[in-house]
């Protein structure tokens, strides 16, 4: 009679008749773990599509593809994290990588949860504001910092449980040191608290050329490429000159500053193929819709929508080229900003379809950066 045989059970024989070393089957789970990994996002698009076989093609579409790496770290070390059970024997060991693993996974899964929170408000959350004739602007991307904030503070409660670190007693100490250290490093910690300022408002990044207003004897202001971003102050290498100007990051957050490297706005190049053919009225009303539509997205030049209408193909149906600029003071905004011409194309379709206009809209839309012109 055949008796079936457990696998677990047969690793472990194996493993002990021929005296494999611990630490190495960990290595070699590791190894293992990190080729599998990497199939996680397939993996999880297959589950959801069986389990979901209505909206999982869409949902598996919107956030998993998107962020197939994040769903890859994750997968990587939850496999690493399950593997840590060959050094349980050897406490030492086991003690040392537990919380290297630990902040690892814990980090990744903060990862993933912050971009599955972005593709959800971009996603889900834009139309619905529209939707109540509400306006989209950057106060989506202080939302999304704020909620990557909790994010990041949850992830750090979740790694200290992890280790059993105390946390009150971690507080306690630490506002009573903060108190100490506030009262005998003021103008230190001021100028800390401009450095945070800056990383998290970020009006300028290293490589970046910026001015700086007019100020004190200080007669031609300072523009400069900006070195690099210090704990205490900014390096600023003047433009000519060559010299490098060293300024307290609490003075430049207290100082309106000129982005000259973000002056540049992108060209949106979209192509509008009719059905059928359109006389005058017809087309004067896809001229209206379409200026109506781009004019209501917040971010787009104003006055810049050019429409050109000619005729193409064998069949000589009409053909829309439209073209307008989006402006944006960083790439999340230039972002946030294509994401709302998904919206705008759905609002468009629904104008014409009234109007008993057809149209196919070829894909991808075209972008094209250039500078902006003072």
């Amino acid at each position: 009679m055949w008796n079936p045989i457990d696998p677990d059970a047969a690793i472990f024989e194996i493993i002990q008749e021929y005296s494999i070393p611990k630490p190495l089957i960990f290595i070699i789970f590791v190894l293992i773990s990190c080729l599998i990994g990497k199939y996680t996002p397939s993996l999880i698009q297959y589950i959801i599509r069986r389990a979901i076989p209505i909206n999982g093609k869409e949902i598996s579409e919107n956030f998993v593809r998107p962020i197939q790496q994040p769903f890859r770290m994750v997968g990587i070390f939850t496999l690493i994290s399950m593997s840590m059970i060959w050094l349980e024997e050897n406490r030492a060991l086991y003690r040392f990588i537990r919380p290297f693993v630990s902040l690892a996974l814990i980090a990744s899964i903060a990862w993933l949860a912050s971009r599955l929170f972005r593709q959800l408000v971009r996603i889900y959350g834009i139309p619905i504001i529209r939707k109540y004739g509400m306006e989209v602007d950057e106060t989506f991307l202080v939302f999304e910092t704020i909620a990557n904030v909790l994010i990041g503070f949850t992830a750090a409660i979740a790694f200290a449980q992890s280790q059993q670190l105390p946390l009150g007693a971690l507080v306690a100490g630490a506002s009573v040191s903060g108190l100490a250290v506030a009262f005998a490093a003021q103008s230190t910690l001021e100028q800390i608290l401009g450095t945070i300022v800056l990383r998290l408002d970020r009006p300028f990044v290293r490589g970046e050329y910026i001015r700086l207003p007019k100020r004190g004897d200080d007669l031609e202001g300072i523009y400069g490429r900006v070195e690099s971003i210090g704990l205490r102050s900014t390096k600023i290498r003047i433009a000519a000159k060559g010299t490098l100007a060293i300024i307290p990051n609490s003075n430049l957050m207290r100082l309106a500053i000129e982005n000259i490297s973000r002056g540049k706005k992108v060209m949106v190049l979209l192509y509008l193929d009719f059905i059928t053919q359109l006389d005058d009225r017809e087309q004067a009303l896809v001229e209206q819709a379409i200026k109506e539509c781009t004019d209501s997205v917040f971010g787009i030049d104003p006055g810049s929508t050019q429409i050109s209408l000619f005729n193409y193909g064998e069949t000589g149906n009409l053909r829309a080229r439209v073209t307008f600029f989006i402006l944006g003071s960083s790439e999340n905004a230039i972002s946030l900003r294509k994401s709302l011409l998904a919206s705008t194309n759905q609002s468009l379709t629904e104008r014409l379809k009234r109007y008993g206009i057809k149209y196919n809209m070829q894909e991808p839309n075209i972008y094209v950066e250039s500078p902006v012109t003072i």
